[in-house]
Order: structure tokens, then sequence, then C-alpha cells
């Protein structure tokens, strides 16, 4: 999405980079910001209309909206089950509206930072939002085939299109919204006339047929036009939408991103291929200046053959929406933005499928607009997964490969600073002295690159498959290979004469080569170099004599093939992890397994021990990276922070640093700290985050007089709504016992007859000395505004009697009235048979409603006086702006005058 943080659009984009957005400068290929998320990857953006906040959408359901400005995370919102699917701010930014997988759309007040309330209908996952600005509208695509119309005012779905065979993956508002665009499964856009009805009520007409079709819009539903029948509606207001035709996409595939820009002129949209096709819409007058064109054309054309006149003519839908352009990028897109310039250019950036970011420029104004692409980001990244990573042996260094190149990463900076074009790279190793790399790849070739120059040094024909595992020896004179030709190779590093230079350069000699009856998956010498150990494709490890090539071993067990294993740094043992998700930890003198481990919920991919210690690392399939003791068989810590599989690891020699690399396009390095690490406070806070993850997981408490219809609460109950209603609850129960304290304490000063020293609540002490009930205000003041209605729905009724008295205490006094009163109406609104019919209760409403009518009106007069203040403010600097325009007009003019007389002047003197 295209964002202005420094008031310049079109120049800054922001991308998601899984938990992370970051905002680049698109003309210089720079980091700007980053807005750093918390776990869950970002799902949706969607700027606001002033440019300076940004919503961001959470695989989680909550949204985030951000300052761009400060970088800061303003306001959240948490009120969906499932991952956000859309976004949209209305034209003033003040309300911002969602949809997500979990079916439903919630309407959220930016402002006010809480969410005004639930829509639901959807029976599949939302795709698109859109607000009108000339009504109070809201229209909701979804891939249950609908297209949805809902009145805000009321709350409710008025109007559903159903003339989609297939869902709904996108939708626009064109022609001052007037019409509605939509793209589905197919490459049909199909569409939609909107027409605002205005009912005529006729006083002698009875309700019930006045809420029928008496509305030109009730038509009948045919199948050839799909004009669709309103829904029966006793509003003033209603919607007819009537399809017009189709235009036809030349991509075959389901739309994927389909969106105008700001002013609606320019329409765009793509499919699952590379092709963004461009369309222009055209205005008002430029439909009537055709239309006159058309109509002089036709008219000499009937003269000239002296046919009748024709009497009027129209625009074919094809001749309204014109194609512009087809934008090719170099990968599948993922998503766009465009921008128009006022000077009539387009900008358009494209995010792609592998990882890259490209900004095109199309200029209208040209005869046939030829799109140029200005520049493209692809700085660091990879542009597709890292199967392999590697340590320099002074943990500076970093390795990483992919399929299509070899990057090296400066640790301290995490700058790349090396990359060299590659083949699909499996295995790779530095060599000693780290001055060249080895990389092992899919075809069965092994690479040698010079880092220095950063060029291929050496190509050698290693196997007849892939190189699935390559191993440096200990004594670093050579290193072993395993390939999917069954065969398990030695080399040699030596030097060797180079045609072109008087050095010599490294080379690699094959040595011995020992032969197997299945496909090697991973190769590790033993740190003696008396053994090695090769996993098979039968699921076994097989360890040989190195010095003999005799068999010494097999450890069988696993029901899966062996992915991954290592050897302790003592040789005593050996850590196998398999595709049937265990891990296995053996003894190397007699080949007995010592335990079984249950390690992740999918493949174990990688396995490394930990320098010097039997500690050892596994990365997962399941995207999760843990640490465990060899010797206690304990899973002592699990790194969280990969959304996918994770593919390799690689743990830097002195044991501080683990690098990860996973199908999320992120690589992440992890850094041991100095604190200790308790096994038993990991536990609980492992068990606090199921029980956190199982309390999301619960159904929503059910709102008494709440219908259970297409509306509901915004919200939705938390973990931190809970605390929120506890921190209440522990406030109101301290200022019970303060109270009763108190009059305890007036009871013994009166027997005494003399004043006895109160002794004050360390609490209060701590926010200065305040009363108890100041305190409770307090509590209720940092409660979210977005978590407020759904911590009082937790909160239990015993507490409702006190916190009712306290909010008439505040109210008097004028503090706060806004938020306690929407406060006391929900609580009125949830508790309403239980308040009603208690007799002790009425006193207390009583006077609630004489104080809340009398401070809230006043609160409406304050606001309508800064209104009417902030008003005439603004009529005066715009009277100003005025004089000081003509003003500076005038003397532009004299000054111009001067100028003129003085070369008159100098030309009289020459002449």
């Amino acid at each position: 999405a295209f964002v202005a943080p420094r008031g310049e659009r079109g120049r800054c984009v922001a991308v998601p980079a899984c938990e992370h957005v970051l905002v680049w400068d698109a003309r210089r290929g720079e980091k700007v910001l980053v807005l750093k998320g918390l776990k869950q990857e970002v799902s949706c953006l969607r700027p606001s209309p002033d440019g300076l906040n940004l919503a961001v959408g959470y695989e989680d359901g909550s949204i985030r909206v951000f300052s761009l400005l400060s970088g800061e995370a303003a306001i959240t919102f948490s009120g969906h089950k499932a991952a956000v699917t859309a976004l949209q701010f209305d034209h003033l930014g003040g309300r911002l509206a969602s949809g997500s997988k979990d079916t439903d759309v919630i309407v959220w007040d930016v402002i006010n930072e809480s969410g005004l309330y639930r829509l639901k209908g959807h029976k599949d996952a939302v795709t698109q939002v859109l607000f009108l600005k000339e009504k109070n509208l809201l229209v909701t695509s979804g891939k249950d085939t609908l297209v949805k119309w809902w009145d805000l005012d009321t709350q409710h779905c008025f109007k559903t299109l159903v003339g989609h065979r297939t869902e709904v993956w996108g939708m626009a508002l064109i022609s001052e919204e007037k019409r509605l665009i939509t793209g589905s499964a197919d490459s049909e856009l199909r569409v939609w006339d909107i027409t605002y009805i205005q009912e005529v009520e006729d006083p002698d007409e009875p309700e019930s047929k006045k809420s029928k079709g008496s509305s030109p819009g009730a038509e009948e539903n045919t199948e050839e036009d799909e004009t669709l029948e309103l829904d029966e509606c006793p509003e003033e207001r209603l919607v007819k939408c009537s399809k017009v035709g189709s235009i036809m996409r030349e991509g075959r595939d389901r739309i994927v991103t389909l969106a105008t820009d700001r002013t609606g002129k320019i329409l765009a949209c793509h499919g699952t291929d590379v092709v963004l096709e461009v369309f222009s819409v055209l205005s008002e007058e430029e439909i009537q200046k055709k239309l006159e064109k058309k109509m002089k054309k036709a008219k000499k054309k009937a003269k000239q053959n002296s046919e009748e006149e024709p009497e009027s003519m129209g625009l074919s839908l094809q001749e309204e929406i014109q194609r512009v352009a087809n934008i090719r990028a170099s990968s599948k897109i993922k998503s766009f933005d465009l921008i128009l310039s006022p000077k009539g250019e387009l900008k358009i950036v494209l995010l792609l499928q592998n990882n890259i970011i490209e900004l095109y420029n199309l200029n209208l104004s040209e005869q046939v607009p030829q799109p140029v692409r200005a520049s493209r980001i692809t700085i660091g990244g990879h542009r597709s997964d890292v199967r392999t990573l590697a340590f320099s042996s002074d943990n500076i260094a970093i390795l990483s490969a992919a399929a299509e190149s070899v990057k090296i990463w400066n640790r301290s900076t995490l700058q790349c600073i090396r990359t060299m074009d590659c083949e699909y790279a499996l295995c790779s190793l530095f060599v000693p002295g780290d001055r060249q790399v080895i990389v092992g790849t899919k075809t069965g070739k092994l690479q040698l690159y010079d880092l220095a120059s950063g060029s291929l040094m050496e190509a050698r024909d290693a196997h007849d498959g892939a190189v699935w595992s390559i191993a440096l020896s200990p004594d670093q004179r050579g290193f072993v290979t395993g390939g999917a030709d069954q065969c398990v190779k030695f080399w040699e590093f030596e030097l060797v004469k180079d045609e072109s230079s008087v050095q010599k350069r490294l080379s690699m000699k094959h040595v011995r080569v020992l032969q197997l009856d299945e496909d090697v998956l991973c190769v590790r010498y033993s740190p003696n170099q008396k053994l090695l150990a090769v996993s098979l494709l039968d699921c076994t490890v097989k360890i040989f004599y190195v010095d003999t090539l005799k068999f010494f071993l097999s450890l069988y067990g696993h029901k899966l093939p062996v992915l991954c294993m290592d050897i302790s740094y003592d040789g005593a043992l050996i850590a196998t992890g398999s595709a049937d998700r265990n891990v296995k930890i053996w003894g190397l003198d007699f080949g007995d397994c010592h335990r079984s481990l249950f390690a992740h919920d999918d493949s174990v991919m990688y396995l490394q021990f930990v320098a010097k210690s039997h500690l050892f690392f596994t990365a997962g399939k399941d995207s999760k990276i843990k640490q465990w003791d060899a010797d206690k068989f304990e899973h002592i810590q699990t790194l969280e922070g990969h959304h996918q599989e994770v593919w390799c690891l690689a743990l830097s020699p002195n044991g501080d640093y683990v690098v990860s690399a996973s199908h999320d396009k992120s690589l992440r390095l992890w850094e041991r700290t100095r604190e200790p690490l308790v096994l038993e406070e990991e536990r609980e806070m492992q068990r606090e985050a199921e029980y956190e993850e199982s309390v999301a997981k619960e159904e929503q408490p059910v709102v008494a007089g709440e219908a259970q219809g297409e509306t509901g609460l915004a919200g939705r109950k938390t973990m931190e709504t809970i605390k929120a209603a506890e921190r209440i609850m522990e406030a109101v129960e301290l200022y019970r016992e303060e109270t009763a304290k108190l009059q305890e304490h007036k009871a013994v000063c009166k027997a005494a007859g003399k004043e006895v020293p109160f002794p004050v609540n360390p609490i209060l002490r701590a926010y200065g000395n305040i009363t108890p009930s100041a305190y409770v205000l307090e509590v209720f003041k940092k409660v979210k505004s977005s978590e407020l209605e759904e911590s009082l729905l937790v909160l239990p009724f015993s507490y409702v009697p006190d916190v009712l008295r306290l909010f008439n205490e505040y109210i008097r006094l004028g503090s706060d009235v806004e938020l306690l009163c929407r406060a006391l109406l929900f609580l009125l609104k949830i508790h309403f048979g239980q308040i009603t019919s208690n007799h002790m209760l009425v006193t207390v409403i009583e006077n609630l409603r004489k104080t809340t009518i009398s401070r809230v009106s006043e609160a409406r007069d304050v606001l309508g006086f800064n209104m009417a203040g902030l008003q005439f403010l603004k009529r005066e600097i715009e009277a100003k702006d005025e004089v000081t325009f003509f003003a500076d007009a005038t003397d532009r003019f004299e000054e111009k005058r001067r100028k003129r007389k003085k070369k008159e002047k100098m030309v009289l003197a020459v002449l």
C-alpha cells in the first residue's frame, strides 16, 4: 500500500514482512520505518484517507492502527476469531470496517478506539468491504458468492446480490459510487448500476403496503438480466442494483485483487498470473463529449446515405470503461496499489510472489500509454526458500543458500555482504579459513566460491543425483558428501596451479567412495574421525569405520527416514531426527537407544548439538525450534517466531547464536542471553499460554436482551478483558474494605474522644493518597476503550450496585462523563432485569437519571460552543487567506510592471 509518512504521496510503500510491516522509500530503495508486530503474521493492510495512519490486520484476527509519524501502534482492536481479510476506512477516517475468515464484519470507531457493532450474515470468509460516502451504507462481498448491503443506521442487511455463480473475490465502486464492479472466479468483471430510490410516502396508504414492493425498485427477479428483487424493507431509502453487463479480462483464472485509485478514475485487477490489467473509467463530462461526437458522426452518415437521423444514442460499457494497458511483472503478482498524480501520471506498485517490490509509471496523456518500470526493491532476501545455512568458524559470517543464489551475511549488522548466483542449493559449508564456501546442489554438483571476489572458482559433478548432505572432516583436510545416487564420497582439499595466474588456488580432489544399497540422506563424522554415520532411505542409520570403511553398527527404530542427525563433541552420543516426528538419542559405543522423544508435530528437519555440551537444537515443519538436554532427556525451551516450516538451522561454533531459515521467507537470528533459565518457570509460562489460548476459543457470553440476529457486540472475550474485569473487581473490593475501615476508625475516634491517625492503604499511597472511590475511577480510566464492554460483560452482578453508586458520585462531580455514561448504559442494558427488581437500587437509579441528564447536556453545550468557535476561526482564516492571495497577486503585478519599465529605459539608453 502507498503511504505518505512525510506528506509526499507515491514515494513510500508499506509492505508486510511476516509479523512486521516495513515502509520502503521506493525511489531510493531504503527502509524508512519498521512497524513492529507481536507474534502473528500480517494478513491485511489499509492506509487511512489522510495517509498518516496505517491499519494492519493479523492472522489471529486482531487489528492494530499504527501512526506513521511515530511508528507506534496507537490502537488495538480484538474482535475476530480468524485472520482479517479486508479492511476499509470511511472517507473521513473516523470508522474502520473489517472483514474476516470467521465470516463476520465489524465496524470500529477509530476516534473513540472502540468497537461499534458486529454484522453477521456471510456464510464464508469476507473478501472486501466498502463504505458509501453519500449514504450511511456498507457493501461487503464474500466467498459465499454473495454481495450484501448493510444499513449502518439500523445495522441490518437490507439487500443481497445473488447474481454470482462462484466466490466474489473483489469489488470496487466507480463513477461517483453509481456503479459497482465485482470480480469472481471467472474472467468476467460484472458491472452493476446503483440507483438510490427515495420513496414518496402516501399518508393514506397503509403501513403494510408501504413497506412492500411499492417502490420502482421492487421488480421481478428475472434470470436473463440478473436484476435483483429488493428485500421487503420498511425504509425510506432503498437501493436498486441492476446488472449492466460485463467487461472481459484477459486472465482466465480467479481475481486476486480488484481496486481503484482514490479518485475512482482508474480500475486495475490481476489474477494468479504475472499480468496486471489497467482500465480507465470515463467521467460524466467525458461520456457527454463522446456521445456528442458519436451523434455528429451518425448524423453525417445518415445524411450521406439519406437515411433518417438517429434520435438518441448510448455508449457501450466497453467505451465507458476502456482498457489502458497491461503491465507484465517479472513474477506472479501477490498484491498491488495505485495512485494517480494530478499531472495524469499513474504510479503502480506491485508486490510479487518471489519477494520483490516493483514500481511502474504509466503516462495516461500519451496516445498509447506504455508502462515504464521506475524501480524495484530486491535488497537482502532470497527469491525462494533458503534450504541450507552455515556459520563461519569466527562466528561472524553466515551463509544462506536457496534455489537461485548464495548470500553471505554479517551477523552483527545483519547486512548482506555478498550475493553469488548458484544452482538449487541443498547443503553447504565454509572451507577452513573462511575464505571459500562449498555448496552442494540438487543436480549433483559441488560448487566452490571465493568470497573475496564473489566468483565461482570451480564446479564438479560429484553425484548422479542430489547432494543431500556435506560434512567437514574434524582434521579439516577434507570433507564427505552423501547423495541420492546411493554413494558416500570422500574429498580432500588441494592447491592446484591456475593457468591464468601464478598463484595456486584451492581445489577439491575425490579420494574414495562408499557404495550403499539406499539413497544417502545425511552424513556425519565423529569428532575423533574414527567413525562415519550415514542415514539411509530405509529408515536406518549405519555407522562405518572411516579408515577401512567396514560396517560397525546399525541404528534402527525410526518408522520413517532419518532426515538429520548429529554426534556430540565427545563422541559418546548420536541424536537422530526423523520424518516420524521423533528424535532418538543413541550411545555410539554399543548403538543402544537411550531415549525416544516426541519432538515436533511434523517432520524433524534439522538437528545440531551445541558445542562442548550435550544440549541440542531441533527444527521442525511445525514452525518451531526446540532445545533439548540429551543427558536428562528433557525439553528445555521452544523458540517461537517462524510462521511456517523451518527448513534448516545453524549454530555458531561458540554456541552463542542460532540462525534459522523458514518457508515464511525469513531468516531469524537467535542470541543466547546471560539470563539463567529455570525449567519450572518455562513450564509455568507454557501452561499460562495454553490457558490463554483456551480462553480465546471459549464461547462468547450471551448478552441478556440481545437478539441473536445479524448484529452483535464488536469485541470478544480475551485474556486482556478478563484481566481488566479482575482489576475492576479488586478496586471495588478495596473500596469496600477501606470504607468499612473508615467507619470503624470514626467509631474508635468517637469512643476515644480524640483523633487517631488513620493508616493509609499502600496502593492508595502509591497513587498519591487518593480516596478509595477515586482509585476505582482510575482503574476504569485505564481499561482500554476497545475492551470496556467485554470487561463489564465478565464483571459479576454482585459488584454492579457498588459501581452504580460510585458512578453517581463521579457524574455529579462532572468527571469523565462520556466514559462513565458509556459504561453505565452498557451495565443497565446487560443487567436490566436484576437492577429493576432490586428495591435497594431504585433511589440510585433515580439519582443517576437526574445527574446524567444534566451533566450530559452540559457536556453537549460545551462541545457545541467549541464547534461554533472553531468554525468561526476557520472562516476568519479563510477570509484572511483570500485577502493575502489577492494582495499577493497585486504585488506580483506591480513587480512585473517595474521590470518592464526598467527594460524599456535600458533599450532607450542603448538607442
